[in-house]
């Protein structure tokens, strides 16, 4: 009897045991809150101030990008893709929002979109929506114009530039030469005084350039970089998944960066635009009057490109500080890549790196951006999903950065808003030569004070990939509203790609105008990709 109640108590047990064994297996298998929530992607969003496709991944053979170069060769690089406008507060309103220019009715740079559209849901206020946890570092909406409301943590800063006299200077204008400080803060504040509303803290009058042997972190996005490290580790901690926006300044003026990335370029070896003129029959609107440039010390004399010319000498010291502020920026990003492995986070993270608009170093006789040519629409953007296999190759289809907001949100396995004006552009991450877009679509509006007649216009862009139309209209400022048709331009991209020749008078392309006109007319969604 006894035996027989030890042979059916260890029966018992055996079976309990089993029993706790395939529950505890189960329960292995089921994931924790925790565990379910990181299952979604973090979004790393670098912006990269007026960068156009100057990168050894677009095949620019003198650049020194290493550290993007490789991050394309193992994400998707899109190498024709166009900006919605060719200045920052319209390009960036555009991509954030997900709405084109004439949605946002943000056209130049004073226009704010958050008092035009007080109800506007930008990408990061979607992600927010939808379970992501969302900070903000440096230029992502336009310097003067964060849009702090989009933000779980706006409006970051390093430690260094928080004093109460600095916090409304663009990252952009601060230099580490001591005398160049000094002359900038006599500068500052008379013009402060003069036009506090305007200037903020100076706006970024000052040298176009500083070379001085420091170390990284001495100027304001090295700094950043650092933030952005400390940022990572603490959001890598939480238990919701995060959407981290890093807007790099440079290589927008000033190009004040350590001397160690100046020393990486020959400046006599860099040659020099091969087509430094107006394009030949292009309307008077067309190109911007260089002011931007004008703005900083010694470049006050220079004229409209349609009469004046930079010097040889001083036009290859402003390509070698534009590569030179190229170089550092990849620099940064390289360290940001290294701390997301590190922290073991690397292979959970969408990571999206754009340039906002393109820049003109010499071509069409021009510096900086402000036109509706492809030197000025023409962007980077690469991207990375830990989640999509057969990535380290490009495609060469058409997109645009309002494509964005809706490919973020697939990316991230959220619902995109269904009012975006964008296309995601997801498939062609695993299908890079799939027909897409038939053309993308810009625009530019051209202010009185800078344009050689004094009179106003917008101008109207679509660009295929073998032509490039603009339409040129009288526009009202005060209803935002097109007036009068002016003047057309037609750029046949197969055999002047660099777009010297406008030939929207020619007989010989008299019906390629007609049809790119009826396209323009019928609008964005006229190029939408087939559906499949």
């Amino acid at each position: 009897m006894l035996r027989s109640t030890n042979k059916n108590f260890t029966s018992l047990l055996l079976l309990i045991t089993l029993s706790s064994l395939l529950i505890a297996a189960i329960g292995c298998n089921k994931p924790t809150e925790s565990a379910a929530k990181q299952k979604k992607l973090n979004v790393l969003f670098v912006s990269i101030d007026d960068l156009g496709p100057n990168l050894g991944v677009y095949d620019n053979p003198y650049i020194v990008s290493p550290n993007l170069d490789k991050f394309a060769n193992k994400g998707t690089t899109f190498r024709n893709t166009y900006c919605q406008a060719a200045v920052c507060a319209p390009s960036r309103a555009s991509l954030m929002s997900g709405l084109r220019p004439d949605s946002t009715r943000v056209w130049h740079l004073g226009d704010k979109f958050r008092k035009l559209h007080p109800d506007m849901i930008t990408m990061p206020m979607h992600f927010k929506e939808n379970g992501y946890y969302t900070a903000c570092i440096g230029k992502i909406f336009h310097n003067y114009m964060p849009d702090s409301i989009s933000w779980d943590e706006p409006d970051l800063r390093p430690s260094r530039y928080l004093r109460d006299d600095w916090l409304k200077r663009d990252g952009e204008t601060f230099y580490v030469n001591p005398e160049t400080q000094r002359k900038q803060k006599i500068k500052r504040d008379s013009l402060v005084k003069l036009r506090p509303n305007y200037y903020a803290d100076g706006w970024n009058n000052g040298p176009a350039w500083e070379i001085e042997d420091v170390h990284d972190t001495m100027y304001f996005d090295g700094a950043q970089t650092e933030l952005a490290k400390k940022t990572l580790t603490r959001l890598a901690k939480k238990d919701q998944p995060f959407y981290l926006a890093l807007g790099y300044f440079r290589p927008h003026l000033p190009f004040a960066v350590p001397k160690k990335y100046w020393d990486l370029y020959d400046r006599d070896s860099l040659p020099l635009a091969s087509n430094p003129y107006v394009p030949h029959l292009s309307p008077v609107m067309t190109m911007n009057s260089m002011y931007e440039l004008r703005g900083y010390d010694g470049f006050k004399h220079i004229g409209h490109p349609t009469e004046y010319t930079m010097n040889k000498d001083t036009a290859r010291i402003l390509k070698q500080g534009y590569y030179a502020s190229v170089s550092y920026i990849d620099a940064q990003f390289g360290k940001v890549l290294k701390h997301l492995d590190d922290l073991g986070i690397a292979d959970n993270t969408v990571i999206i790196v754009w340039g906002d608009h393109g820049w003109k170093l010499g071509e069409h006789n021009g510096w900086c951006k402000q036109s509706n040519y492809n030197i000025d629409i023409h962007v980077p953007m690469v991207v990375y999903s830990p989640k999509i296999e057969n990535q380290g190759h490009q495609s060469f289809e058409i997109t645009e950065l309002i494509d964005m907001y809706p490919s973020l949100c697939e990316l991230a396995g959220i619902n995109a808003p269904d009012y975006l004006q964008g296309t995601s552009f997801v498939p062609l991450i695993t299908e890079p030569e799939r027909e897409w877009k038939t053309a993308a679509f810009s625009q530019f509006h051209r202010r009185p004070k800078v344009t050689p007649d004094g009179k106003r216009y917008m101008g109207y862009s679509i660009k295929t990939k073998k032509y490039h139309y603009v339409e040129w209209y009288y526009w009202d400022n005060i209803n935002g509203e097109r007036k009068e048709y002016v003047t057309s331009e037609l750029y046949d991209n197969t055999i002047d790609p660099d777009e010297n020749e406008n030939v929207a008078a020619s007989e010989q392309y008299a019906g390629t105008v007609a049809s790119l006109a009826a396209q323009l007319k019928a609008g964005w969604k006229s190029a939408l990709p087939p559906k499949k």
